[in-house]
């Protein structure tokens, strides 16, 4: 359906713009005065800005930037609608922007900023919109959008991290094995021909390679194909109820790299209830919101026995003692939040501590692996060159 952008005034005679979706121009001019708008003007919303739209998502970035400025604006004292009217002026995301205009358009038909939000789920996901809707309940409206963005720059921060260790070690290996192939493929058939020709007797390690050689020639591209079809199959599988938990759960025990998953999940699960419950959002709601966005199938399990255990009356501690996956510590301290009514706090305590467990674990994984990667693909590499001059060696040797 086609968009419009209006301006206009409400029956209390202020100034208000936005964008609507209507099927012509009349439709979107009587749409507004259901609306108790009085119309100005209505016009077309150029189509390279709905197409852009379409092809650019909402990253973290984007979110962090609203949630600052929006908690910053209401604690200026200027009204919603007005805030939702300025961030989408100078929201440079077209696809963000038509969000935010859309929520403008619902708030100032009368809906509530939470409501609103909830009809973008690509955008605003559940642990966004339950904490508008109980800051608007607290009228900490503010407080909650700067808690917000917080959260947001902390979560991201902690993603970056992880991933930006992971990067240097794959780009290593990819090149290496790219490397390994591109040698097995194309060079060592060269020597292969050229050992043929002289009709010199091998040493066992140029045979062998020479023989990888030969097997990697005729099955490369049905490999390819087999490989790409396996990935395929088991992210599908990876999808599934049975995968993830399989999946996930070796992450957990895998040397190294499972310490880092383990203290991310911790880290995320303490910021993430943390923040929910310090913003008034039940601590059931809390824990439903936190388990879908756990990351792991084990920490999301724990935390849904959690979120029943007290849905019965008990405590959070057993569970989360039970689960296996927080230490000792993490459940003492929780149990001490639990019984001093300081348990938002407490999280929030434990969250920065992980952050900086993470940090180190992260640090000190990039150490491990940078290292034996380098190692190992430079012991391929140089295994493969010295196996071909080997013949050499003792060709050298007999012409002596």
């Amino acid at each position: 359906m086609p968009v419009f952008v209006y301006s206009g005034r409400t029956a209390g005679a202020k100034t208000i713009t936005g964008e609507i979706e209507a099927r012509d121009k009349q439709d979107a001019v009587a749409k507004l005065r259901q609306k108790r708008i009085v119309v100005a003007d209505v016009r077309s919303k150029p189509r390279d800005l709905a197409v852009a739209g379409k092809r650019k998502r909402v990253g973290v970035k984007d979110l962090k930037i609203f949630a600052r400025l929006f908690g910053t604006m209401i604690n200026a004292g200027l009204p919603i609608d007005m805030c939702l009217q300025i961030l989408c002026e100078q929201t440079k995301n077209k696809t963000f922007a038509k969000a935010i205009a859309e929520v403008h358009n619902n708030v100032s038909g009368g809906a509530s900023l939470a409501d609103a939000l909830a009809k973008h789920k690509r955008v605003f996901d559940n642990l966004f919109v339950h904490m508008v809707a109980a800051g608007e309940a607290s009228g900490a409206l503010a407080m909650v959008f700067g808690r917000l963005a917080t959260y947001l720059e902390k979560a991201d921060a902690l993603a970056r991290k992880v991933k930006g260790a992971m990067i240097y070690p794959i780009v290593i290996a990819c090149v290496a094995t790219g490397a390994t192939i591109f040698m097995l493929i194309k060079v060592i058939p060269v020597f292969a021909k050229m050992f043929a020709d002289l009709g010199a007797e091998l040493p066992g390690p140029t045979r062998f390679v020479m023989a990888v050689s030969e097997v990697l020639q005729r099955t490369f591209l049905p490999g390819l194909v087999v490989l790409v079809v396996g990935i395929f199959m088991f992210r599908r599988w990876h999808r599934t109820e049975a995968g993830k938990r399989t999946v996930d759960k070796a992450l957990l025990k895998a040397p190294v790299i499972g310490g880092v998953i383990r203290k991310t999940a911790i880290a995320r699960f303490t910021r993430t209830l943390g923040v929910l419950i310090s913003s008034g959002v039940p601590i059931l709601h809390a824990l439903d919101i936190t388990a879908k966005t756990a990351g792991n199938w084990v920490v999301q399990n724990a935390i849904e026995k959690v979120r029943r255990s007290i849905s019965e009356g008990k405590n959070i501690t057993t569970p989360l003692g039970e689960s296996g996956v927080f230490p000792s510590m993490v459940v003492q301290l929780v149990a001490v939040g639990e019984q001093t009514g300081r348990l938002a706090e407490m999280l929030g305590k434990i969250a920065d501590f992980y952050d900086e467990e993470v940090d180190a674990a992260v640090s000190a994984m990039t150490s491990l692996i940078e290292p034996v990667v380098v190692v190992l693909m430079g012991g391929v590499i140089g295994g493969l060159l010295v196996s071909m001059y080997l013949p050499m060696f003792d060709m050298i040797g007999a012409i002596k």
